[in-house]
């Protein structure tokens, strides 16, 4: 057998297999791109105008839909302007907040209101407990004045203020001034009969 025919049969067999892919590849990649596409939305039927007296009547050029730019370019405008995107930490920490920076609420410094605006939380002792038609009230002593004050619920303390009040003890929210920490806020319960 000459040495040219082996040459001449691959390069056959080349020849055809490139031709098969030239049939078979456009209509894959067709098919593939129009699985792709999302739907378009139904053509509305456009009133037909006269061509153009340069065009002939067989050829006509449809505008392209602006309908769904609009669209676009006000989802793109919320998005740039922050208001659709929020972040709820829950029971954690803000990561988005530094913890080099001051905290939001004003700090406890300066001197205090007088009365019950200005009692910390870590310095009363609960004397007492009384019930009233409208609910409990507790009796406070705080430990660096010779008076007592009554709290009822909802009363604001100077870093907190009272959550409930029930025969034995009283729940106060402490504000917390530690960034770090997972809630701004920590319970504390005071009892009549400390144990």
């Amino acid at each position: 057998m000459p040495r040219f025919h082996k040459p001449a049969i691959l390069i056959a067999a080349v020849i055809a297999v490139l031709a098969v892919l030239a049939l078979v590849l456009p209509a894959a990649w067709t098919t593939a791109s129009a699985q792709q596409k999302p739907a378009a939305p139904p053509a509305q039927p456009q009133p037909q105008q006269p061509p153009p007296a340069g065009q002939a009547g067989g050829a006509e050029e449809t505008p392209p839909d602006l309908g769904n730019i609009d669209e676009i370019l006000e989802g793109e405008e919320e998005v740039l302007s922050g208001g659709s995107f929020s972040y709820d930490p829950g029971n954690r920490r803000d990561p988005f907040k530094s913890l080099l920076t001051a905290p939001d609420r004003p700090e406890l410094r300066g001197p205090r209101p007088e009365g019950i605006p200005g009692l910390l939380i870590d310095e009363i002792d609960l004397t007492g407990v009384f019930r009233t038609p409208k609910g409990f009230v507790a009796q406070v002593v705080a430990a660096n004045q010779k008076k007592s004050y009554l709290l009822k619920i909802g009363d604001q303390l100077y870093d907190g203020d009272v959550v409930s009040i029930t025969r034995t003890e009283v729940v106060f929210k402490q504000i917390v001034q530690d960034p770090t920490a997972l809630k701004p806020f920590r319970e504390v319960v005071k009892s009549l009969n400390p144990s």
